[in-house]
């Protein structure tokens, strides 16, 4: 399949993805919408970015605009790490589904509820939620899954690594066994695959340059070998140096405002993106990114796992990622829609062996690069109180960030 008018889709689903310039699939969409089309179980293990969202939303789209339902009710349910990416979907599904009847709910934590309940009440036919959210609404019966023919887990691994197992296995036991999964993930552990093979029937595999093996070759990887108390100084001496925006990831939430702090002090637009800000914080923070009127965003792994920007020039790995798999999803955040982009990623010489590690278990090769003490002393801050014992921070659970 070389372009979407290529499918046998509705006239109304092709005019509405030819309105918003949805012409050439990628290849995990390319492979996996003809079998899901088909009513097939999908398995597609691809990299963050690579346009897993428009490969199960135009099946469910065709198959619910066509299939008369056996029973009212919600009728497809997506499954998504977080309220960001969550709302990401409901915007493409927005798109797909004007002219039709369709409608849908989000469901998620961290918004106002009475919004989500109003959209259910309306008769929403696709549900797209956070497991933590919807398993609260399960628990008050608020919500029925009985009518659901159609189910998504969108980036699977991370909702795993987020501690979300539990909620997902009770929320896949509540749903009718004659039904179509359709699973996407960045990596496929162990963890993973037990879980798709409890809850799926003969499934299609399709595995698009899996990120445990490469990352995008559009990216450029730096490493620099820093103290603590000069990564800032190194950061501010790279944003004079280049032109574009930079996307930059913290370890803790504490660090991500304390970055950002800093950096607006220096005169720098910058803005912090972590899980304890607000969902409308954390949406303006997004839009003002996306807009230009932030150059820096400084995030956490979690709250920036829903962040798509196409025009991000440089990831910089300010706390180096905790897993191989972090470091994937970070750096692939740059270098999207045919731009080149860069990545660099500061670290502590006792953290030499986990960059071996990163290195060998990605299949990449960080090249090293030194700085002038000069250049950096030129752009440090005045010294800082109890700034003198940098390596005692607290790394925070996955799930909490």
């Amino acid at each position: 399949m070389k372009t979407f008018s290529e499918l046998t889709l509705t006239p109304c689903l092709h005019q509405n993805l030819a309105r918003n310039l949805f012409v050439e699939p990628t290849p995990v969409q390319a492979k996996s919408i003809p079998p899901a089309l088909t009513g097939s179980d999908v398995v597609a293990t691809a990299q963050t970015g690579t346009g897993k969202t428009l490969a199960f939303l135009i099946p469910i789209v065709q198959k619910l605009s066509t299939a008369v339902p056996e029973q009212p009710g919600i009728r497809a349910l997506i499954l998504a790490p977080t309220r960001e990416l969550a709302l990401q979907i409901a915007e493409v599904f927005a798109q797909l589904s004007a002219g039709t009847k369709l409608r849908s709910a989000v469901v998620v934590g961290g918004l106002s509820e009475q919004p989500q309940l109003h959209a259910l009440r309306r008769g929403a036919q696709v549900v797209i939620a956070t497991p933590g959210r919807l398993e609260d609404f399960i628990g008050r019966k608020l919500i029925q899954l009985g009518a659901v023919s159609t189910v998504v887990l969108d980036e699977a691994d991370r909702m795993l690594d987020m501690g979300f197992l539990p909620a997902i296995e009770k929320i896949l036991s509540l749903l009718p066994k004659n039904r179509q999964s359709l699973f996407f993930s960045a990596t496929m552990d162990k963890t993973v695959e037990r879980l798709i093979q409890r809850h799926s029937r003969n499934t299609v595999p399709i595995s698009i340059s899996s990120s445990t093996t490469r990352t995008p070759d559009q990216v450029d990887l730096h490493l620099y070998e820093v103290g603590t108390e000069l990564r800032l100084a190194l950061l501010r001496h790279m944003l004079s140096q280049e032109e574009g925006s930079f996307l930059v990831f913290a370890r803790t939430k504490h660090g991500t405002d304390r970055l950002a702090k800093r950096l607006s002090a220096a005169g720098v637009r910058a803005v912090a993106m972590h899980g304890d800000r607000t969902q409308n914080q954390r949406n303006q923070a997004l839009a003002g990114f996306r807009d230009g009127r932030y150059r820096v965003l400084v995030a956490t792994d979690v709250a920036a796992r829903g962040i798509h920007v196409d025009s991000v020039a440089h990831v910089v790995n300010f706390d180096l990622p905790q897993t191989p798999d972090d470091f994937i999803h970070r750096v692939g955040r740059t270098g999207r829609a045919g731009q080149r982009g860069s990545a660099s990623t500061f670290i502590s010489k006792s953290e030499r062996s986990e960059v071996s590690r990163i290195e060998r278990e990605c299949k990449v090769r960080l090249v090293r690069r030194d700085i002038s003490p000069a250049i950096l002393s030129s752009f440090a801050e005045p010294a800082q109180p109890h700034s003198h014992h940098p390596h005692h921070r607290n790394r925070e659970p996955q799930g909490r960030r």
